[in-house]
């Protein structure tokens, strides 16, 4: 035998609401209100609705504005009227078709643009396309033009061939000219600075040897040869003429 399968959420609010409305019709529609504990009385009793359930779904009812309540002293009093739940159903419906309109106009709109933009992109790439193929043809002519003139001929092979001659003997020319590099004046000129500023560079040195040499003597009473030979400095050393 199969187990009995329970009811749903949207079938407790259901059995829940008609509590309130067969009470108003059997008291020809005096405004009953009940606590919480009558609630949950009924309808676990004559509704199916577990006692633990009750609180979740009245509080879902009155959210929805289907179900009033006020608090009275220390307690929470609930009523309802089948008008009330009818424009409140009604609202909830116009609430849901406005919702629905609003996602079709997005949903529309969002084609809309992405249609726009296909076609955009399209015509972009499109444009690009024909724009690479016509420098692609432009190239392609521009080569051929310069095949012009360079068809292998023997006059052609003549000319190549003393081209390479010419070539050859350039080179041989400039290494001709290298040898004799050394006397060139401009080179002379700066092989002449060059040793210039090292003869001035290797007085500077010696002059500061010499300063130095002088203020050993002084400080430590070192004698100057003791001097050289403890720094490796030759007796000839002097400034360079």
């Amino acid at each position: 035998m199969s187990k009995k399968k329970g009811l749903s959420f949207e079938e407790k609010r259901a059995r829940m609401m008609e509590i309130f409305f067969e009470t108003c019709l059997l008291c020809f529609m005096q405004k009953d209100v009940f606590q919480l504990k009558d609630i949950e009385k009924i309808a676990s009793k004559d509704k199916g609705i577990t006692s633990m359930s009750v609180k979740e779904v009245l509080q879902s009812l009155v959210d929805d504005g289907m179900v009033d309540t006020d608090r009275i002293g220390t307690s929470n009093y609930f009523w309802a009227f089948p008008s009330k739940a009818l424009h409140a159903r009604k609202r909830k419906l116009e609430e849901l078709q406005t919702q629905e309109c609003f996602e079709v106009r997005s949903l529309y709109a969002f084609c809309q643009f992405h249609l726009i933009f296909s076609v955009t992109f399209l015509e972009l790439v499109s444009g690009k396309f024909a724009e690479t193929s016509q420098k692609k043809e432009i190239l392609q002519k521009g080569m051929e033009k310069s095949k012009i003139g360079r068809e292998n001929t023997a006059e052609r092979a003549a000319l190549m061939k003393e081209l390479a001659a010419l070539q050859q003997k350039k080179e041989q020319l400039k290494a001709e000219i290298e040898k004799y590099k050394e006397y060139d004046p401009d080179v002379v000129e700066e092989m002449r600075q060059t040793s210039k500023v090292a003869k001035e560079a290797a007085n500077r040195w010696t002059d500061n040897i010499f300063a130095i040499k002088s203020w050993a003597k002084r400080k430590f009473g070192f004698e100057e040869s003791r001097i050289d030979k403890s720094f490796g400095i030759p007796e000839d050393f002097d400034y360079i003429d």
